[in-house]
């Protein structure tokens, strides 16, 4: 079983990218655009310009599940993000998303911005209570929040953060949050997603244009807790094409109603 160093890195450097990984090929090196696509614009610093810096593991690296042993299907996904896990089963599809919008958020400065809401009542659980020592409780169906840890803003705080956000929040309770998106208008950064028990999510990595034709690298992760991977086409193709109005959209695991686009 192939496992590489920086898979299941543990606390890491600060930066755009601080959870361990040590250079290599991005996405937007490993996948150019089709012939004839472009490249949709994406402002620096912006998330969808952060997501086209993703660091990917080599080439044939498999899809490895929390426990380390190998996914069943390692034919669904063209590369695999060099991204950590974890060790429980709880990086899961709406899970590695909002990981990479709060990696995002706390590798470029904004970590005051990082919230996420509970999948009971709805509310926020927000980064910056937890880096002040507050830590959530259940009480019924909703969180109960109390001072019983010390101020910690860290990385290894942050990543203990997410862990307990994956715990309470998934699939149902991120398609409240964001907010729908037009298919015209689709961009890096987007999110198709189905709430419910089960749900799916995917995330758009990018985006290229031909006229008025989209085409789409996806990423996801799935049940039970796995690498974040792009996905791929029964062909080999990455680079998807975007859905049509009133239309289901295929993916290699999940087929999204119309109308399962979403931004933040």
């Amino acid at each position: 079983m192939l496992v590489f160093a920086s898979l299941f890195a543990g606390v890491a450097s600060a930066g755009p990218y601080g959870w361990g990984v040590d250079g290599g090929v991005t996405l937007e090196q490993r996948f150019p655009p089709p012939e004839g696509f472009t490249r949709v614009s994406a402002e620096q610093g912006s998330f969808g310009a952060w997501l086209r810096g993703l660091p990917l593991a080599p080439e044939g690296t498999p899809v490895l599940l929390h426990s380390g042993a190998e996914k069943a299907r390692q034919d669904v996904h063209a590369a695999v993000i060099d991204l950590d896990v974890g060790t429980k089963d709880l990086q899961q599809c709406a899970d590695a998303v909002m990981r990479l919008r709060a990696e995002w958020l706390y590798g470029t400065g904004k970590a005051k911005a990082v919230s996420f809401n509970d999948t009971g009542k709805g509310a926020p659980m927000p980064f910056s209570r937890w880096a002040k020592g507050e830590r959530p409780k259940a009480k019924g169906n909703a969180l109960v929040w109390s001072a019983t840890a010390k101020p910690d803003e860290s990385r290894a705080s942050f990543r203990a953060y997410l862990d307990t956000v994956f715990m309470w929040a998934g699939t149902s309770s991120l398609e409240k949050q964001l907010v729908k998106r037009p298919l015209d208008a689709i961009a890096p950064g987007d999110v198709f997603i189905k709430g419910g028990f089960p749900g799916h999510a995917v995330i758009v990595l990018d985006v290229a244009k031909r006229g008025d034709e989209a085409r789409l690298l996806l990423g996801q992760s799935y049940m039970p807790a796995q690498n974040l991977h792009v996905l791929k086409q029964a062909d080999g193709d990455p680079w998807f094409s975007a859905p049509t109005a009133d239309a289901k959209y295929e993916t290699p695991e999940w087929t999204f109603p119309p109308g399962s686009l979403r931004t933040w």
